[in-house]
C-alpha cells in the first residue's frame, strides 16, 4: 500500500484509516494512515468497525471510472478521502438525538454518503472508527459474524429491492439471475428462494457449483450456453452483469415478464459507466409488452431489518470469497477489479 503506516500504538484520539488523495490504481493512491478519530454528531453513532466489505462502488470511486464520478466526487482530486461503504461493528458512542441504539450494540449497514449541500464527505468504512446516522444501520444478525454481516448491506439491499420492489416477485414465479455468483447475485438467489420462486442462476463455469450450493434450482454456464436461446421463458430477470443486449434479455422473458437492471456489479465505459445498462430498459419500456426497469437502490434501516430477519431465519447466508486485513486493502481492491469474485470480499479490522 502506498504511503507509510504509522505505529498502531498512538494517541487515543487517532485511528488507522485507508485514505486516498488522488484518483488512480489502488497500488498508487491508497494509503493506510493514522488520522483523527471522528467526533459524533447529535444524530450519529460512533462505530468501532470490525469488518467492512469491498464493492465495485469503491473501485469506481477510487479510480474515478467512469469519469462522470468526478462531477460528484471532485474534478481534479477527491473531495472526500475515505473509502468503503459497507460495515459491521460495535457502537462506542451515541449522539444526543439517538434513540434507537445504545453503546455496546452490534450493528451493520452503510456509511452515509451525503451531507446537505456537499455530497460524499463522510469518512469511509475502511477505518477503525466511523460515524454514521442511526437511519443507515440496523442491529447485526445474531447468527452472523462481523465479517459475514459486513458483506450484506449494499449488495443485499440491491437484491432485495430489485426482486421485491421493482420486480414485484411472487411465490411460484420463475426468476433468472444473470451474474448469479457475484455479490448481488448470491443474495438474490437466496432471497428469491425465500419468496417461493423457482430460481435459475447464470454464472461462469467457476461459479456454477457455488450457486447450486446456495439454492439455485437450475444453473446455466454462460461460457457454454446462451440463456436467451433456451426454450424456457422467465417471469422475472434480475441482471447485475449487463453483458447481454436488451433484445437478448427480452427473449428470455415471458410476454409479460419483467426485466430489472442492477448496476452494482457492472464495469461499464470510461465516461458514463453502467448508466447505459440502467437507462436502456427505461427507454424500451413504453414500446414493449414486458416491463423493463432499472434499480437505483436506497439505503434504509427498515430493509436492513428485513435482511436481518432473513439471516436469522436461516434464509440468507453471505458468501465470502476472501478476507483481507486493513493493511492489505490494496490487494483486496485489485482482486475485486478482476471481476472474478464469487460472492463478497471482506476487510477485517
Amino acid at each position: 500500500m502506498a504511503g507509510t503506516e504509522l505505529p498502531v500504538a498512538a494517541h487515543e484520539d487517532t485511528m488507522r484509516a485507508v485514505v486516498f488523495y488522488s484518483y488512480g490504481p489502488a497500488d498508487q493512491v491508497l494509503q493506510l494512515n493514522r488520522i483523527d478519530k471522528p467526533s459524533v454528531e447529535a444524530d450519529e453513532l460512533l462505530v468501532r468497525v470490525r469488518a467492512a466489505s469491498v464493492n465495485l462502488y469503491d473501485w469506481h470511486t477510487m479510480r474515478a471510472d467512469p469519469r462522470s464520478v468526478r462531477l460528484v466526487r471532485g474534478l481534479l482530486k477527491p473531495k472526500a478521502n475515505g473509502l468503503g461503504a459497507d460495515l459491521a461493528g460495535q457502537i462506542e458512542a451515541v449522539g444526543d438525538n439517538v434513540t434507537r441504539f445504545h453503546i455496546g450494540d452490534e450493528v451493520f449497514g452503510e456509511v452515509d454518503g451525503e451531507v446537505p449541500g456537499m455530497p460524499f464527505l463522510k469518512l469511509g468504512s475502511f477505518a477503525e472508527y466511523v460515524c454514521v446516522s442511526q437511519d443507515s444501520v440496523a442491529f447485526k444478525p445474531v447468527n452472523l459474524t462481523f465479517e459475514e454481516a459486513a458483506a450484506v448491506p449494499m449488495a443485499g439491499l440491491a437484491a432485495l429491492q430489485g426482486l421485491r420492489d421493482v420486480g414485484k416477485l411472487q411465490a411460484g414465479q420463475s426468476v433468472l439471475i444473470n451474474g448469479a455468483s457475484g455479490g448481488v447475485g448470491t443474495f438474490a438467489i437466496q432471497i428469491a428462494k425465500s419468496f417461493g420462486a423457482e430460481v435459475t442462476g447464470v454464472a461462469s463455469t467457476k461459479g456454477v457449483g457455488l450457486i447450486r450450493s446456495i439454492g439455485a434450482d437450475h444453473t446455466i454456464d454462460d461460457m457454454v450456453e446462451d440463456f436467451a436461446s433456451g426454450k424456457h421463458r422467465y417471469d422475472l430477470m434480475l441482471d447485475s452483469k449487463g453483458n447481454r443486449s436488451i433484445s437478448a434479455c427480452r427473449r428470455a422473458l415471458t410476454s409479460e415478464g419483467t426485466y430489472v437492471a442492477i448496476g452494482c456489479d457492472v464495469i461499464g465505459g470510461h465516461w458514463i459507466g453502467a448508466l447505459p445498462h440502467l437507462m436502456k430498459p427505461l427507454l424500451f419500456s413504453p414500446f414493449v409488452s414486458q416491463t423493463m426497469a432499472a434499480l437505483f437502490a436506497k439505503r434504509n434501516h427498515k430493509d436492513l431489518r428485513v435482511l436481518t430477519e432473513l439471516a436469522e431465519d436461516g434464509h440468507l447466508m453471505p458468501v465470502i470469497d476472501r478476507t483481507y486485513p486493513l493493511s492489505e486493502v490494496t490487494d483486496a481492491m485489485q482482486y475485486v477489479e478482476t471481476s472474478q469474485t464469487q460472492g463478497k470480499v471482506v476487510i477485517t479490522i
